[in-house]
């Protein structure tokens, strides 16, 4: 692996630690209810990578399905929301920004789920904002 172009990340208390290898498919803020649920906040952030590019040291995660077709992982001792997959992004996985070690090294491009955002949770930028979720091309 190329240590130059390495992230790492984990949890609140420490118990999940992971690397990430690489640059995300699309970094973004997620605004679907439940994303909002999960994290008990306005939006998440979420860098989205191939499965192969990351790596769970420490503790598993545990997993929680939140939906037939979703999975969320997160920290059973404190609870920390770190991961996303779902059967409709076959081999990729979302990393929430905010577990980063530095969520500077990975600013969002766009806002996902835009048509459900919470009006008094407006985001001064510029990034595209997408009903759902953004077109993959």
């Amino acid at each position: 692996m190329d240590q130059a172009n390495q992230i790492e990340g984990g949890c609140q208390c420490g118990a999940v630690r992971y690397v990430v290898t690489g640059d995300p498919v699309v970094a973004a803020i997620c605004h679907c209810s439940m994303c909002r649920r999960a994290s008990a906040a306005p939006s998440v952030a979420w860098a989205m990578y191939p499965e192969g590019q990351v790596r769970f040291s420490k503790a598993p995660l545990k997993i929680y399905a939140s939906s037939p077709e979703a999975q969320r992982g997160f920290c059973e001792v404190c609870g920390t929301q770190i991961s996303f997959t779902a059967s409709f992004l076959p081999g990729l996985i979302d990393i929430t920004i905010g577990s980063l070690d530095d969520p500077e090294a990975v600013p969002p491009v766009l806002h996902s789920w835009h048509s459900k955002h919470l009006s008094w949770a407006e985001y001064a930028d510029t990034l595209p904002r997408h009903p759902k979720l953004p077109p993959f091309e």
